[in-house]
């Protein structure tokens, strides 16, 4: 049996898009060893086991540029290469502390593969004296995994090295996402406490690239009989709490994933209005069409959100942060219930045709045994 190395930023129940994914790849693939090492939440390092898999958490004493800094990192590192002997390291980025000490600790004889879920964006100072780490990182992997194709041509440190890139979408947790006992009596209590108004939906970390500024300044032009409800929060959260001046817009704070789920069901549309690149492909848009729901976009270039929800085919794209654009899409769907059905339909069937650990499972296979 192989044995794996997953190396992402932070894992489960840490909650993440990069957690997520590193968790349907390790759930879906079982016929491996896989091991994790991660930061932890807390200034401890400490070793535990989430669903049969050992997760080695390294305490963190600082964050200093989004990089978690972790004394005991590198001597984990160093004891799980002496005892795991791992076969393949799958290394998610971005992650720049992490590639240093996994270039100094590598065995020759061990595969890497990284997986490339976004370039650094919004720290440009940081990635000037990470690049040539960087650099180094991808010269050394065996496989690069980009999450979509249209991510690749815009991505500068990427391009160097079309002979190692491959594509394999991330995953939705589709035992997350399933309907259970119960759900129907709690969605529709959801649909009741909005007076049954037509409930339009979003959520994530309230940080700059995720644009939910743009929602809430096309707010005032959506259509009367529908409430926007945002979930989760971030640094931005304040700020954006006390620019919303409508009673038709609600902040309901971090969910728990089952009343997430019963949001995802209890909805009627979904908004993703992030605007930048920073956003490679979108778990929380794929997770919202998985639950039926047609989606309103921007227009990111070089990014993998469009090409997870097609325009006119999942949902409505439009231009990127015209808040004007956006109220107007969302108004087009608001007036259309065949438009929202069809546009919704096809959103379940792309995501479980596509962006499913069963759909991927083949390409994991490939990878790690090629």
């Amino acid at each position: 049996m192989k044995k794996i190395l997953h190396i992402p930023n932070y894992y489960l129940p840490h909650i993440g898009g990069i957690e997520d994914v590193c968790h349907s790849i390790i759930s879906g693939t079982q016929a491996y060893n896989h091991q994790v090492i991660c930061f932890n939440d807390r200034k401890f390092t400490e070793k535990d086991f989430y669903e049969g898999v050992e997760i080695m958490r390294c305490g963190v004493w600082k964050k200093l540029f989004s990089q978690s800094l972790s004394f005991s990192y590198f001597h984990e590192l160093k004891k799980i290469f002496r005892k795991f002997k791992p076969d393949i390291v799958h290394f998610h980025t971005p992650n720049p502390l992490g590639s240093v000490y996994l270039l100094l600790l590598l065995p020759k004889n061990v595969r890497l593969i990284v997986h490339w879920h976004s370039d650094i964006i919004e720290q440009g100072l940081l990635h000037v004296f990470y690049a040539p780490i960087e650099k180094r990182l991808l010269k050394r992997a065996d496989k690069i995994v980009a999450t979509s194709p249209t991510y690749i041509p815009g991505s500068k440190p990427l391009l160097p090295w079309s002979d190692k890139l491959i594509v394999i979408p991330n995953t939705v947790d589709e035992r997350k996402l399933r309907k259970r006992v119960g759900d129907d009596e709690k969605i529709a209590a959801i649909k009741r406490f909005y007076a049954g108004k037509k409930i339009i939906f979003t959520f994530g970390r309230h940080v700059p690239y995720k644009g939910f500024r743009y929602l809430i300044e096309a707010a005032p032009f959506i259509a009367s009989g529908a409430v926007v409800v945002i979930a989760g929060k971030g640094p931005l959260s304040k700020q954006l709490e006390q620019s919303a001046m409508i009673s038709s817009l609600y902040f309901i704070g971090r969910l728990s994933e089952d009343t997430l789920r019963h949001y995802l069901y209890a909805a009627d549309i979904f908004v993703f209005p992030s605007i930048t690149r920073n956003e490679a492909f979108g778990i929380a848009l794929a997770e919202a069409m998985y639950c039926g729901l047609p989606a309103v976009t921007f227009t990111i270039p070089d990014s993998g959100v469009n090409w997870v929800c097609p325009n006119g085919e999942t949902g409505l794209e439009c231009e990127n942060a015209n808040a004007t654009a956006l109220a107007e899409a969302i108004n087009t769907l608001l007036s259309d219930t065949d438009l929202r059905q069809k546009l919704g339909a096809n959103a379940i069937r792309r995501v479980k045709e596509k962006f499913t650990t069963s759909a991927i499972r083949p390409e994991l296979a490939e990878l790690y045994d090629c």
